[in-house]
């Protein structure tokens, strides 16, 4: 009786075994699947748990990537600037070059997301320099335009003072007049709308000068005092320009001086052809890894290709999930070390079990005894690794920090 219950134990335990082993199976398939093929969700009201997502007004053309992919592999224009202090700014003792460089980078950025350019990276080059990365995009001119030139708007009085700035700006936005032509929207600060009030008061029957960047928009008659700083600019200008305008405006002038030193543009179809290339070769290489793997440990190496797919589709998970991380040429190859790394931990395990399996030990105490003897040198390669990959991160530029970023996420999946 007593050996009996003692096979049905064994049965029963081995029975669940198997069926947990299913189901995770079936799971791994189902989400490898999903994230292979990609998957309409928005019916179902997911995207709403995501918090970077669009909450209004989404649809299939606005619905973000999967993955978002960098300039390497998507192709796009790239330029590269030199940011150095303006002639108000120099010869001053108390200025931080460091926060102005950031402030900079900010408003570049800003505008490039107002207009539409979501994907845009604006990053750090070197200590005085600013790359900035459009992916696909065709013509430079467009954003160009954008980045390099910066709005300063003044109002001035019947005798060519200037009374008012674009400091005292709270809000800029396109709108259209009472003939529905393009028109610009102004909104005050409380400090301007009190100037702009008290000037309008004092000059009415008088014109004042609106310009901007040196160049005059319009000159309008004061028929009344205007308070409450809202203020509707009209003008001889297209939706495009009065857009242009408005967006320069509300996100203000740059704070330093920029000099082009390089630009270039990436086709779109060296971009399919590097990363057609690099994915294939690593399937390749993971193929023929499990394939060795599964020669030489049989059932554990059937496992451990197994656990390799769960961590790649994790790994690929995380880059989709987690917002402003793009997937580049460097970021493959941080991910092939990562998956490298994962093999290696595995090859290390199996050993130390087959060490202690030659020794004469059950193999349920080889298991233990193995992994626990191998946990140390895997936990220090992982350790290590992730201290470089974050030394990368902070002090390297570009794609070395792409590739820090994915190495990362590969070591903590």
């Amino acid at each position: 009786m007593k050996v009996n219950n003692h096979r049905r134990a064994k049965l029963s335990k081995r029975t669940t075994s198997i069926v947990a082993l299913a189901i995770a199976l079936v799971i791994t398939i189902f989400v490898g699947y999903i994230g292979l093929n990609g998957l309409w969700l928005d019916n179902r009201g997911l995207y709403k748990l995501l918090p970077w997502v669009p909450k209004a007004h989404v649809t299939k053309d606005t619905w973000p990537k999967p993955i978002a992919l960098g300039l390497d592999l998507q192709g796009g224009v790239f330029v590269e600037y030199e940011a150095t202090l303006n002639d108000e700014l120099q010869g001053s003792t108390d200025v931080d070059f460091d926060t102005l460089l950031q402030n900079t980078m900010d408003i570049i950025a800003k505008r490039l997301n107002e207009k539409g350019y979501t994907e845009t990276t604006v990053s750090k080059l070197g200590a005085t320099g600013i790359r900035v990365e459009i992916p696909d995009v065709t013509d430079p001119s467009v954003v160009l335009d954008l980045i390099g030139s910066p709005a300063k708007l003044e109002f001035l009085d019947p005798d060519g003072n200037v009374f008012l700035e674009g400091s005292e700006l709270k809000t800029a936005t396109r709108t259209v007049d009472e003939n529905s032509k393009p028109a610009i929207s102004f909104e005050l600060t409380d400090k301007g709308a009190q100037l702009f009030g008290d000037m309008t008061a004092k000059n009415i029957g008088k014109e004042i000068t609106i310009q901007l960047d040196g160049k005059e928009l319009m000159s309008p008659t004061v028929n009344e005092a205007i308070y409450g700083g809202r203020i509707l600019v009209t003008g001889s200008f297209t939706e495009d320009e009065a857009d242009t305008y408005a967006l320069q405006l509300q996100s203000g002038a740059l704070p330093l001086d920029l000099r082009q030193d390089k630009l270039d543009t990436i086709s779109a179809t060296l971009g399919d052809n590097a990363l057609t290339t690099s994915v294939n070769a690593a399937i390749i290489g993971i193929l023929l890894v499990m394939l060795i793997m599964m020669l030489r440990y049989r059932l554990a190496g059937v496992l451990a290709s197994w656990a390799l797919c769960v961590y790649v589709v994790l790994v690929f998970l995380f880059i989709a999930v987690v917002p402003g991380i793009q997937l580049t040429l460097p970021g493959i190859a941080g991910i092939i070390l990562g998956i490298g790394m994962a093999v290696d931990a595995n090859v290390v395990i199996f050993e130390r079990v087959k060490e202690e399996a030659r020794a004469g030990r059950p193999m349920i105490h080889s298991v233990r005894i193995g992994f626990k003897n191998a946990m140390s040198a895997v936990l220090d390669a992982n350790v290590t690794t992730i201290i470089a990959a974050v030394v990368l991160l902070f002090y390297g530029t570009g794609s070395v920090q792409g590739f820090a970023t994915t190495l990362l996420l590969g070591v903590i999946a």
